[in-house]
């Protein structure tokens, strides 16, 4: 077991299961099947991410280090969340950009009863340390437990 500590966007709590990404992350490539054709699982259709395509990414702890793409990111994160398609947190190696930010804290201040958690600044470390299907906890201080 390893904690990192990093600095809490979208406070709260989670656990879940790791799916990693070392690339950037395209939120609109990533979940358009899950908000345009109502795929539930919110599986991974970014061709450009072999770490992540083709896998489910609704309620999946996301380790990223970055997202990457168009202005629409902010909006597609508060659509999944909407939607309930979106991952139970997501983990930010690095510090956050400013569209997935306010996506988040959009989702977490204006839909009640939706959750997601996000943290960043969690290191390089933490993205090395991680594996998919390692078992994630996150504290609402921006604490990350994972579990081998």
């Amino acid at each position: 077991m390893k904690q990192f500590k990093g600095r809490p966007i979208a406070p709260g709590k989670a656990c879940a299961e790791a799916v990693v990404t070392h690339g950037g992350f395209n939120t609109l490539a990533s979940l358009q099947k899950a908000l345009q054709f109502g795929d539930k699982k919110a599986t991974c259709g970014d061709q450009s991410n072999p770490d992540l395509y083709g896998k489910e990414l609704c309620g999946k702890a996301l380790c990223l280090p970055q997202t990457i793409g168009s202005t629409t990111g902010g909006m597609v994160l508060y659509c999944a969340c909407s939607m309930g398609r979106q991952p139970a947190c997501m983990l930010f190696s690095k510090p956050i950009d400013s569209l997935a930010a306010a996506g988040a804290i959009l989702a977490d201040v204006w839909l009640d009863g939706v959750s997601m958690p996000v943290v960043d600044s969690l290191g390089d470390e933490f993205l090395e340390y991680i594996k998919d299907g390692m078992k994630i906890s996150v504290e609402a201080d921006g604490t990350v437990t994972v579990e081998d």
